[in-house]
This record gives structure tokens, C-alpha cells and sequence, in this order.
């Protein structure tokens, strides 16, 4: 079996208001962080410029945009994702839109793009109350397995759960699918909007594969030292889950 390196799936997202304070977040974890999520706050501010500066600095970058549009809409905007050598990009777990989103990746020459796509689930900082308000009767699990299941039959490469699901997706879903798992926090964090979070030895532990984290590395005294505690963490779940 080929051994998990943690510090390739360890995800920084760079939560922050200008490509300033992400330049400086980068320069305080260094080489500690191979991989960052770039979300709406960030590209709002800072758009495609700060992708090609996270890729100057030979981060991979995850573009966790959410795509939900028409589906001319989401196969244009999927193929500049894939253009600029982005290796994530999230897209909302709708039929056409996913859909769309793999015509969009396929119209990009086959040497030009390594892009992977993931589609959202159910959000994290969502429960069931938050579902019932949307006249969604399920529970989180099953709809989230559903989502799931959907974007395996489209083509997608994976999805984004929480790290209550991986172990759900694997029994009912597939075994082969990426799993993506936010609102990761360590033990002795807080929880902050996430209704449902998880350790990283929980998530690794239940199947997921990669993890992001934010205000646990971000808003550390030192964020590099944060980051490599959760590496070793995650490095010991990765050896007992092999």
C-alpha cells in the first residue's frame, strides 16, 4: 500500500480580506502547508491574480467557489478554472450543473489541466432544522449520500462532507470517491459556525482524504506550528486507517 503523505492533504484555507494578508498567512506557514483553498472572501478581493500568486509559490490550489448557474454559465467558468492549472474547484451538487462543469473541464486540452471536481454536499455549518427550513425532509446523512451518490453517477471525481459522512459515503456510495471534510477543528477548538465538525483523526479515521482548515492555523500564534500539529495528527490517522 502506498503511504498517505498528511502534508499533501492537509488544505489551508485562506480565509482572509486582501491577497496582502494572505501573502502574509503564506510567509508565516512556509513549506509547513503544500495546499490552499482560496474561497469567496479572497477571490472576491483578489480574483485570478491571487491563484497565480499561491502557484508562483508552488501551492496547489483549491478554488472553492460553489459553482451553481446556468449550465453555459458553469462549463465557461469551469474551463478558466481548469486553464489556470487550479487542482480543485467545488461545484453544487445539481445534475446540470455537475454536468456542466465536466463538459467544461473536457473542453480544455488534455495536457492543460489535472482539475478535479467536487461537489457540495451539504454544507457544514448546516442540520437538520436548516434543511427542514428549505422543505427538505431528509437528514443530513441521507442527503448528503444522495448528493453523493449523484455526482458519482455524473463523473465527478468527489465530494465535499463534513466528517460525519466519509463512513456513510464509503458504505453506500463508493469506495473510490475523494472526500473533502471542512470545518476540521483539534480538540481543544472551538466549533465556531460549523454545526457539524471533527477532529482530524476522527475524519481521516471515518474515510475522508483530504482535510481544510482555517481559523486553527490562521488565527494561531504561530500557524506553522499549528499546521504541523495537525500534520502529525493526520499523519498517525492516514498509518492506523492503513
Amino acid at each position: 500500500m502506498v503511504r498517505v503523505n498528511a502534508r499533501d492533504r492537509l488544505i489551508l484555507a485562506l480565509d482572509v480580506p486582501s491577497s496582502d494578508e494572505a501573502e502574509r498567512l503564506l510567509d508565516r506557514v512556509g513549506d509547513a502547508i503544500s495546499f490552499v483553498k482560496i474561497g469567496l472572501e479572497l477571490y472576491t478581493v483578489a480574483g485570478p491574480e491571487m491563484v497565480r500568486r499561491a502557484i508562483a509559490r508552488k501551492k496547489r490550489v483549491f478554488l472553492d467557489l460553489k459553482f451553481l448557474d446556468i449550465e453555459e454559465t458553469v462549463k465557461r467558468a469551469t474551463a478558466r478554472a481548469a486553464a489556470m492549472g487550479i487542482d480543485f474547484v467545488t461545484v453544487h451538487a445539481n445534475r446540470k450543473a455537475l454536468t456542466a462543469a465536466i463538459e467544461g473541464r473536457g473542453s480544455v486540452a488534455s495536457d492543460g489541466s489535472g482539475l478535479k471536481l467536487l461537489a457540495v454536499t451539504v454544507l457544514t455549518n448546516f442540520d437538520a432544522a436548516d434543511l427542514r427550513d428549505m422543505g427538505i425532509q431528509w437528514g443530513v446523512a441521507d442527503l448528503v449520500a444522495a448528493r453523493a451518490k449523484l455526482a458519482a453517477e455524473v463523473g465527478l471525481d468527489g465530494v465535499v462532507a463534513s466528517g460525519e459522512e466519509p463512513s456513510v459515503i464509503r458504505e453506500k456510495v463508493s469506495k473510490n470517491l475523494l472526500i473533502v471534510t471542512p470545518g476540521i477543528r483539534p480538540a481543544d477548538s472551538a466549533a465556531d459556525d460549523h454545526a457539524r465538525v471533527s477532529t482530524p483523526t476522527s475524519a481521516i479515521m471515518a474515510g475522508a482524504d483530504y482535510l481544510v482548515v482555517g481559523r486553527p492555523i490562521r488565527d494561531a500564534a504561530d500557524p506553522r506550528a499549528a499546521s504541523e500539529a495537525i500534520v502529525i495528527e493526520m499523519q498517525a490517522a492516514f498509518a492506523a486507517r492503513a
